[in-house]
């Protein structure tokens, strides 16, 4: 198998040939058709998180099963999966008794933990798979397994809240945006001063309102995401948020935030971060993708380019867009993706 390996935190991946690893017990062994790029891997490759390293990255996994571990039985093989950044918990300390296996105390995630979908194979826990819909290509699903996922936690945190605002409109937002719209929300987007075409993008999925981040919305919101890992932003969103509304911080990491006045709090209002995502998230939110009018926007790039693949991440995270995805097998590539 061929795969891009991180070998030290601040420098480019390497390909590399390894033997085709073999399942375990409650494993699949998955030919990788498309991962998605995620803002988390830059976190990965520039040390902001630590993880044990060498790694292949990459966790919006979407793959098909060639082999089966002896209790992976819910799967049969060529089964089209889709794997996500929590890879697994320990089914037994208080949070994952509780119902909060997101806040496990000994989880393993994929492409930071384990090694991810940045490869030709990968295997993954199949407790912690997923089923994809079907009117989702292996491209367009990728970014569903992140950007969608933790999107999606986000979206249940900011609870009922009709006037919504996203801060930071690139890979999470454009499918939270479309979600949002469908369930009868109302999105009022929030992008880097100056940014026309992110907040073109914003308004061509249905956002009733775009501008820059130092703007007020037209009216006071009920909840605020910030999908940008810019701290900065969150006293500028708690001021724009109504007495008693929330401000969601959906990222894994986020610069310093500076200090506020009491009185912007005050109100009953509040501050929270979105940690991983539960398996009772990954199912809801793909059921409803299934029904959802949703596009996923991607480009993308062979395996080889993913040094490439990564610098494009950043950028359309800075500008506002879609996702980036990397393909290794080119018989599984959507022809209207080419």
């Amino acid at each position: 198998m061929s795969a891009m390996v991180l070998g030290r935190a601040g420098e480019p991946l390497a390909l590399e040939s390894r033997p085709i690893p073999k399942p375990g017990n409650h494993e699949l062994l998955l030919e990788v058709a498309a991962c998605g790029v995620c803002r988390t891997d830059l976190h990965v490759a520039d040390g902001d998180i630590h993880g044990p390293l060498p790694i292949v990255p990459g966790h919006e996994i979407v793959g098909r099963v060639i082999e089966i571990g002896p209790e992976a039985g819910d799967f049969a093989i060529g089964d089209r999966v889709g794997v996500p950044w929590l890879g697994g918990t320990c089914g037994h300390c208080f949070f994952c008794l509780g119902g909060q296996e997101n806040l496990c105390d000994a989880p393993t995630f994929t492409g930071f933990s384990r090694d991810g979908g940045f490869a030709t194979h990968v295997v993954a826990d199949s407790r912690y798979c997923f089923r994809l819909p079907e009117s989702f290509g292996d491209v367009e699903a990728a970014p569903l397994l992140c950007a969608g996922l933790i999107g999606y936690r986000a979206l249940k945190l900011a609870d009922n809240a009709e006037r919504l605002g996203f801060y930071g409109f690139g890979a999470a937002a454009h499918i939270l945006a479309q979600l949002a719209v469908w369930q009868g929300r109302r999105v009022f987007a929030f992008t880097k001063s100056g940014d026309q075409k992110g907040q073109e993008f914003a308004r061509s999925l249905g956002c009733e309102w775009a501008g820059s981040s130092n703007e007020n919305a037209p009216e006071e919101l009920d909840a605020a995401i910030i999908f940008a890992p810019v701290g900065p932003l969150v006293p500028l969103a708690l001021k724009r948020v109504r007495k008693g509304g929330r401000v969601v911080c959906a990222g894994i990491h986020m610069s310093d935030i500076p200090g506020f006045p009491y009185e912007d709090l005050w109100g009953e209002r509040s501050i929270l971060s979105v940690a991983n995502l539960t398996r009772t998230d990954g199912i809801e939110f793909l059921e409803l993708a299934g029904k959802a009018p949703i596009r996923t926007q991607t480009t993308v790039f062979p395996l080889s380019k993913a040094n490439e693949a990564w610098t494009d991440c950043e950028e359309e995270n800075s500008k506002g867009g879609g996702s980036v995805a990397l393909v290794p097998h080119v018989r599984f590539r959507p022809i209207a993706d080419i």
